[in-house]
Protein backbone atom coordinates (compact mmCIF):
# COMPACT_ATOMS: atom_id res chain seq x y z
CA UNK A 1 0.00 0.00 0.00
CA UNK A 2 1.37 3.41 -0.92
CA UNK A 3 1.78 6.23 1.58
CA UNK A 4 -1.06 8.25 0.05
CA UNK A 5 -3.35 5.22 -0.02
CA UNK A 6 -2.53 4.58 3.64
CA UNK A 7 -3.25 8.18 4.59
CA UNK A 8 -6.56 8.07 2.76
CA UNK A 9 -7.43 4.72 4.31
CA UNK A 10 -7.92 3.13 0.90
CA UNK A 11 -6.54 -0.27 -0.06
CA UNK A 12 -5.73 -0.41 -3.76
CA UNK A 13 -4.21 -3.89 -3.65
CA UNK A 14 -7.24 -5.23 -5.54
CA UNK A 15 -6.23 -3.19 -8.59
CA UNK A 16 -2.60 -4.20 -8.29
CA UNK A 17 -3.62 -7.85 -7.97
CA UNK A 18 -5.86 -7.55 -11.05
CA UNK A 19 -2.81 -6.43 -13.03
CA UNK A 20 -0.70 -9.28 -11.67
CA UNK A 21 -3.43 -11.80 -12.48
CA UNK A 22 -4.17 -10.41 -15.97
CA UNK A 23 -3.97 -13.00 -18.73
CA UNK A 24 -4.33 -13.01 -22.49
CA UNK A 25 -5.20 -10.07 -24.73
CA UNK A 26 -7.66 -8.80 -22.11
CA UNK A 27 -4.65 -8.51 -19.82
CA UNK A 28 -3.24 -5.82 -22.09
CA UNK A 29 -6.49 -3.90 -21.68
CA UNK A 30 -6.23 -4.26 -17.89
CA UNK A 31 -2.64 -2.96 -18.01
CA UNK A 32 -3.73 0.02 -20.13
CA UNK A 33 -6.72 0.83 -17.89
CA UNK A 34 -4.56 0.60 -14.75
CA UNK A 35 -2.01 2.93 -16.34
CA UNK A 36 -4.78 5.32 -17.41
CA UNK A 37 -6.08 5.49 -13.84
CA UNK A 38 -2.68 6.04 -12.22
CA UNK A 39 -1.97 8.91 -14.58
CA UNK A 40 -4.66 11.11 -13.13
CA UNK A 41 -6.19 9.74 -9.96
CA UNK A 42 -4.57 6.76 -8.28
CA UNK A 43 -1.40 7.03 -6.19
CA UNK A 44 -0.09 3.65 -7.31
CA UNK A 45 3.24 2.50 -8.74
CA UNK A 46 3.49 2.22 -12.51
CA UNK A 47 5.99 -0.61 -12.20
CA UNK A 48 3.30 -3.09 -11.13
CA UNK A 49 2.46 -3.66 -14.79
CA UNK A 50 5.78 -5.47 -15.17
CA UNK A 51 4.37 -8.20 -12.94
CA UNK A 52 1.72 -9.12 -15.51
CA UNK A 53 2.31 -12.52 -17.09
CA UNK A 54 -0.14 -12.52 -19.96
CA UNK A 55 0.66 -15.93 -21.49
CA UNK A 56 0.11 -14.61 -25.01
CA UNK A 57 2.01 -17.45 -26.66
CA UNK A 58 4.74 -15.16 -27.96
CA UNK A 59 8.37 -14.88 -26.84
CA UNK A 60 8.64 -13.18 -23.45
CA UNK A 61 10.52 -10.16 -24.84
CA UNK A 62 7.60 -9.47 -27.20
CA UNK A 63 5.08 -9.90 -24.39
CA UNK A 64 7.08 -7.51 -22.20
CA UNK A 65 7.24 -5.01 -25.07
CA UNK A 66 3.47 -5.24 -25.50
CA UNK A 67 2.98 -4.65 -21.76
CA UNK A 68 5.27 -1.59 -21.83
CA UNK A 69 3.53 -0.15 -24.91
CA UNK A 70 0.03 -0.80 -23.51
CA UNK A 71 1.05 0.85 -20.25
CA UNK A 72 2.56 3.82 -22.09
CA UNK A 73 -0.57 4.30 -24.19
CA UNK A 74 -2.80 4.05 -21.13
CA UNK A 75 -0.65 6.54 -19.23
CA UNK A 76 -0.61 8.93 -22.21
CA UNK A 77 -4.42 8.77 -22.46
CA UNK A 78 -4.82 9.29 -18.71
CA UNK A 79 -2.34 12.15 -18.85
CA UNK A 80 -4.32 13.91 -21.57
CA UNK A 81 -7.38 13.55 -19.35
CA UNK A 82 -5.37 15.03 -16.45
CA UNK A 83 -4.13 17.73 -18.83
CA UNK A 84 -7.72 18.77 -19.54
CA UNK A 85 -8.50 18.72 -15.82
CA UNK A 86 -5.33 20.70 -15.11
CA UNK A 87 -6.48 23.39 -17.50
CA UNK A 88 -9.79 23.50 -15.68
CA UNK A 89 -7.94 23.91 -12.40
CA UNK A 90 -5.80 26.66 -13.92
CA UNK A 91 -8.92 28.52 -14.93
CA UNK A 92 -10.52 28.17 -11.49
CA UNK A 93 -8.61 30.42 -9.12
CA UNK A 94 -10.29 29.13 -5.93
CA UNK A 95 -8.95 25.59 -6.50
CA UNK A 96 -5.40 26.82 -6.99
CA UNK A 97 -5.72 29.13 -3.96
CA UNK A 98 -7.00 26.21 -1.87
CA UNK A 99 -4.05 24.06 -2.91
CA UNK A 100 -1.56 26.88 -2.27
CA UNK A 101 -3.03 27.51 1.18
CA UNK A 102 -3.22 23.84 2.14
CA UNK A 103 -1.02 22.46 4.87
CA UNK A 104 1.36 20.87 2.35
CA UNK A 105 1.18 23.59 -0.37
CA UNK A 106 1.07 21.00 -3.13
CA UNK A 107 1.28 23.55 -5.94
CA UNK A 108 4.48 25.19 -4.70
CA UNK A 109 6.17 21.88 -4.00
CA UNK A 110 5.34 20.49 -7.42
CA UNK A 111 6.42 23.69 -9.15
CA UNK A 112 9.80 23.59 -7.43
CA UNK A 113 10.45 19.99 -8.37
CA UNK A 114 8.73 18.97 -11.57
CA UNK A 115 7.96 22.30 -13.14
CA UNK A 116 11.56 23.48 -12.82
CA UNK A 117 12.53 20.52 -14.99
CA UNK A 118 9.69 21.25 -17.38
CA UNK A 119 10.59 24.93 -17.65
CA UNK A 120 14.23 24.20 -18.31
CA UNK A 121 13.81 21.26 -20.66
CA UNK A 122 10.20 21.52 -21.87
CA UNK A 123 8.46 18.31 -22.78
CA UNK A 124 11.76 16.45 -22.55
CA UNK A 125 11.86 17.54 -18.90
CA UNK A 126 8.43 16.05 -18.31
CA UNK A 127 9.51 12.79 -19.94
CA UNK A 128 12.66 12.75 -17.79
CA UNK A 129 10.66 13.40 -14.60
CA UNK A 130 8.27 10.59 -15.46
CA UNK A 131 11.16 8.19 -16.17
CA UNK A 132 12.21 8.03 -12.52
CA UNK A 133 11.21 4.60 -11.17
CA UNK A 134 8.96 4.42 -8.10
CA UNK A 135 8.28 8.17 -8.03
CA UNK A 136 4.55 8.98 -8.11
CA UNK A 137 3.84 10.76 -11.36
CA UNK A 138 0.25 11.92 -10.89
CA UNK A 139 1.38 15.15 -9.24
CA UNK A 140 4.02 15.75 -11.92
CA UNK A 141 1.43 15.32 -14.66
CA UNK A 142 -0.96 17.80 -13.04
CA UNK A 143 1.77 20.31 -12.27
CA UNK A 144 3.02 20.28 -15.85
CA UNK A 145 -0.49 20.35 -17.30
CA UNK A 146 -1.19 23.71 -15.68
CA UNK A 147 1.78 25.27 -17.51
CA UNK A 148 1.51 23.81 -20.98
CA UNK A 149 -0.94 23.98 -23.89
CA UNK A 150 -0.09 21.30 -26.47
CA UNK A 151 -2.09 18.10 -25.94
CA UNK A 152 -0.21 16.06 -28.56
CA UNK A 153 3.26 16.92 -27.23
CA UNK A 154 2.04 16.36 -23.69
CA UNK A 155 0.74 12.90 -24.62
CA UNK A 156 3.98 12.07 -26.43
CA UNK A 157 6.07 13.18 -23.45
CA UNK A 158 4.01 11.15 -20.99
CA UNK A 159 4.17 8.11 -23.27
CA UNK A 160 7.95 8.45 -23.55
CA UNK A 161 8.29 9.00 -19.81
CA UNK A 162 6.12 6.00 -18.99
CA UNK A 163 8.00 3.72 -21.37
CA UNK A 164 11.29 5.18 -20.11
CA UNK A 165 10.36 4.45 -16.49
CA UNK A 166 9.58 0.83 -17.25
CA UNK A 167 12.73 0.37 -19.33
CA UNK A 168 14.86 1.96 -16.59
CA UNK A 169 13.19 -0.28 -14.00
CA UNK A 170 13.87 -3.38 -16.09
CA UNK A 171 17.48 -2.31 -16.73
CA UNK A 172 18.22 -1.49 -13.09
CA UNK A 173 16.29 -4.16 -11.26
CA UNK A 174 15.15 -6.74 -13.76
CA UNK A 175 11.57 -7.84 -14.14
CA UNK A 176 11.71 -10.18 -11.15
CA UNK A 177 12.24 -7.23 -8.80
CA UNK A 178 9.08 -5.51 -10.05
CA UNK A 179 7.06 -8.67 -9.45
CA UNK A 180 7.87 -8.66 -5.72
Amino acid sequence: MTLVAGLLGIDFTVLEEAVRAARGPLGLVIVAVYSFLIAFVLPLPSEVVLAANLDLGVPYVIELTLIVVASGLGKAAGSVFAFALGHGVKESGPVVRLLRNSRFDVVSWSERKTVSLAREYGYLGLAMALSVPFFPDTLSIYAFSVLEEDYLRFAAATFAGSVGRLVVTIALFGVGFAVV
